[in-house]
């Protein structure tokens, strides 16, 4: 039997408010959350946060990136912004769509797409 896909795990200073960022940024369904473990979702998809001791904003280099397809990505990027997040580089109007990537709480990554 192969092996079955079970979630991404990120690690975060604050947990409660990562999931918070993913729910109310992305529409993310919290499934669990604590002060040191939470499990989101988004369709098939689950992210796992975990508690870390260690302040993963400072570091110079990106953690994990994180891809998503969303359908107004002005609208998004506002939401995000409000909840911490912030542009890194502006948002670019390629033939194919709109991309935009940005950089969020914990030093994580997120690249948004708007199909054309």
């Amino acid at each position: 039997m192969a092996a079955s896909f079970r979630w991404l795990l990120q690690l975060h200073k604050d947990v409660p408010k990562a999931a918070r960022f993913y729910s109310e940024g992305l529409d993310f369904t919290v499934n669990v959350c604590t002060l040191r473990w939470a499990e989101l979702q988004s369709g098939p998809l689950k992210l796992a946060l975990m508690h870390s001791p260690i302040d993963q904003s400072k570091q110079k280099e990106y953690s994990s990136l994180l891809s998503f397809t969303v359908t107004d990505i002005n609208n998004t990027v506002t939401k995000l912004m409000a909840l911490g997040a912030e542009l890194d580089g502006p948002i670019k109007y390629e033939v194919h769509g709109k991309v935009a990537a940005m950089r969020c709480i914990d030093g994580h990554v997120l690249g948004l797409y708007e199909p054309a």
